[in-house]
């Protein structure tokens, strides 16, 4: 088994150089101005023109209009692109070859909106509620329904978020099992500047976690 690994929230080429160098597959960037991690689009252009091949690019937005979504895209290089507001299946649709849906989960009854994307994105990012943020929040939410989203997810891969950092992400891939798993603030020193050494400890982690899941069976 392998979990995937999405540091998100990069503001610095020298964060995302230090991610990729310990094993990370994906890099996210804010593109939401109200957030706290918030990188201009000329940086992201300026850092993913400087990554090595075969680390995809996740840029995040929240309710933004599909024409902007669009025009960064292309100006960033982005390869995927993750809603994190109250998009709709036909906005999403738009987008299908890049999008990933962020639902997040208060109850039950955000793991059965699922069923509404499953034709119109590449994967589900669960995610913790809140009613002051759309994520980044470092708040777990009950793994329990994750692993339910996971059981009845049809083959639409399920990434995990919410409050996972070097001490719960182990955990969490041994109850859940997501296809992959996404980190901000779990290994930050402030909002968008991250700490090296819990990046690479988050990383290995993962890792031995993930070979603990094939040894199981």
């Amino acid at each position: 088994m392998e979990v995937r690994i999405k540091i998100c929230g990069i503001t610095t080429l020298e964060d995302a150089l230090a991610a990729v160098q310990y094993g990370t597959n994906a890099l996210g960037f804010i593109l939401v101005k109200k957030s706290p991690r918030y990188v201009s689009p000329e940086k992201v252009r300026a850092i993913v023109s400087s990554l090595p091949p075969f680390i995809q690019t996740v840029g995040v937005f929240v309710n933004e209009s599909p024409q902007e979504v669009r025009h960064l895209i292309e100006y960033c290089g982005l390869d995927l692109v993750q809603f994190h507001g109250e998009e709709s299946p036909d906005y999403c649709r738009a987008f299908s070859t890049r999008a990933i849906k962020a639902l997040r989960v208060k109850d039950a009854s955000a793991i059965e909106e699922i069923d509404s994307y499953r034709d119109c994105v590449r994967g589900i990012l669960l995610d913790s509620w809140s009613s002051k943020a759309h994520g980044g929040t470092g708040k777990r939410f009950d793994w329990d329904l994750a692993r339910q989203a996971l059981d009845n997810k049809a083959g639409l891969p399920v990434i995990l978020a919410g409050g996972l950092d070097v001490s719960s992400v182990q955990d969490a891939i041994l109850k859940v099992r997501p296809f992959g798993v996404d980190v901000s603030s779990g290994v930050e020193v402030s909002p968008g500047k991250k700490d090296k050494k819990l990046v690479k400890d988050f990383i290995k982690r993962v890792k031995e976690a993930a070979q603990r899941v094939t040894a199981r069976g």
